[in-house]
C-alpha cells in the first residue's frame, strides 16, 4: 500500500513528498523493520525515533522529529496507528460451518447456513444464535440463551442459561457469563442457606470480555455489561451489577454485588469495588485501589480505602518523609526540653 493511500485511510496528513513509500505492515518503534510504519504518542521514547528502522511514523500535530523520516501527523497518533494496524492485520474472513462432533439441541434457532460452531461446543434448548456468529470449540452454550450477529466466542467459554448477548461480542478463553451469583442467607441452625439464581446477564452490543473473566447473573432482574465496554483477563463481576458504556474494567478488578458502574469508567489493575455502590460517570480507580463508598462523576480515585487522588499523592510524599519527620519532632522536643532546664 502506498504511503499517501494510508495516510488518507487513517485519517493523517502526510508530511513531506514521499508519498509512493510502499507500506507493507505496522510495528511498535523497536520492533519495525523497512516498510513497516510505526508511531510516537508518548514523548519519553522520542530518542527512539532516532534508531527505529520503520520508513514511516505516525506523530502527534506538535511532536517534534529531528530526522529523515515520512512523517504522518494526526490528531491522535496512537489512534491513527491502530486504524492501520486494522488494515495490514485484518480478522480472519467469515466461513459457516457446523463441526461434525458439535451438538445442538432440535430446539436450537441458528441463522441458516452463516454460523460457525467447532467441534465438540454444545448448543442448549431454545438457544437463539444470531448470523455470521463463530463458536470456536469445546463451548457450552446453556438453554435459552441469545447470541447476537457476528459475536465470536472463543473455546472453554460457558455461557449460562438466559444470558442475553448483543452483537459483535467477544467473549475469550475460558469466561464464564452468566453463573450462579454469590447469595446466602443464614437458617435457624446458623447454616448457608443457598438463594436462587433466578435471574440473568445482558451483555449489550460491542462489549469485549477477556479470557478467565467471570459474570455473575443476578438473583432477580439482571446483570447487564453496556454497549462498548471492555473487560479485561480474570475480572470478577458480581451478581446484579450494571457497567455503563465504554467502560474499561483492567486485570483482576473486582465488583462485588449490586455495584453500579458509570459510564466511561475506568477501573485500573486489581481495583475493588464494595457492594451496593454508585461509581459515577468518568470516574477513574487507579491500580489496587478499593472503595467502600460511592464516588461522584469524573473523580480520579486512588488508596485503600481510596480517596481522591492529589490528596493521595500528597499522602503518599508525606508517607515517604515520615522518617525525617520524626527525627526532627525529636529534636525540637530535646531543644525544647533543654531550654525549661536551663538556669538562664
Amino acid at each position: 500500500m502506498k504511503l499517501s493511500e494510508l495516510a488518507a485511510l487513517t485519517g493523517a496528513r502526510l508530511e513531506g513528498t514521499d508519498n509512493d513509500i510502499e507500506i507493507t505492515g505496522a510495528a511498535g518503534l523497536d520492533e519495525a523493520r523497512e516498510g513497516h510504519v510505526t508511531f510516537l504518542a508518548n514523548p519519553r521514547y522520542t530518542p527512539r525515533v532516532n534508531t527505529t528502522r520503520a520508513s514511516a511514523i505516525y506523530a502527534g500535530e506538535e511532536a517534534q522529529i529531528d530526522r529523515q523520516i515520512a512523517i504522518l501527523r494526526a490528531k491522535d497518533s496512537y489512534l491513527a496507528y491502530t486504524r492501520a494496524l486494522r488494515i495490514f492485520y485484518p480478522e480472519p474472513e467469515f466461513q459457516a460451518f457446523i463441526h461434525p462432533t458439535a451438538v445442538v439441541d432440535p430446539t436450537a434457532k441458528l441463522a441458516s447456513d452463516s454460523v460457525a460452531i467447532g467441534a465438540h461446543s454444545v448448543i442448549g434448548r431454545n438457544v437463539s444464535v444470531g448470523a455470521g456468529v463463530t463458536i470456536h470449540p469445546n463451548v457450552t452454550i446453556y438453554d435459552d440463551v441469545t447470541i447476537g450477529n457476528d459475536s465470536v466466542i472463543h473455546s472453554g467459554v460457558a455461557v449460562r442459561e438466559r444470558t442475553v448477548i448483543g452483537e459483535r461480542v467477544i467473549i475469550h478463553n475460558n469466561s464464564v457469563i452468566g453463573c450462579d451469583g454469590f447469595g446466602y442467607a443464614k437458617d435457624e441452625e446458623r447454616r448457608w442457606l443457598k438463594i436462587p439464581q433466578a435471574g440473568r446477564v445482558v451483555i449489550d452490543d460491542d462489549v469485549e470480555i477477556g479470557a478467565g473473566t467471570t459474570i455473575d447473573r443476578a438473583s432477580v432482574g439482571e446483570s447487564r455489561i453496556g454497549r462498548g465496554s471492555k473487560i479485561d483477563n480474570l475480572v470478577q463481576i458480581g451478581h446484579s451489577c450494571t457497567v455503563g458504556e465504554d467502560s474499561l474494567l483492567c486485570a483482576q478488578v473486582g465488583l462485588a454485588g449490586s455495584s453500579h458502574i458509570g459510564s466511561r469508567v475506568i477501573l485500573a489493575g486489581q481495583a475493588g469495588v464494595a457492594g451496593h455502590l454508585k461509581i459515577g460517570d468518568d470516574v477513574v480507580l487507579t491500580a489496587k485501589s478499593a472503595t467502600s463508598h460511592d464516588i461522584p462523576a469524573g473523580k480520579v480515585i486512588s488508596g485503600i480505602p481510596a480517596f481522591d487522588n492529589r490528596d493521595w499523592l500528597r499522602s503518599t510524599a508525606a508517607f515517604r518523609r515520615l522518617g525525617d519527620i520524626q527525627r526532627k519532632v525529636r529534636e525540637l522536643e530535646k531543644h525544647l526540653n533543654t531550654d525549661k532546664t536551663d538556669p538562664k
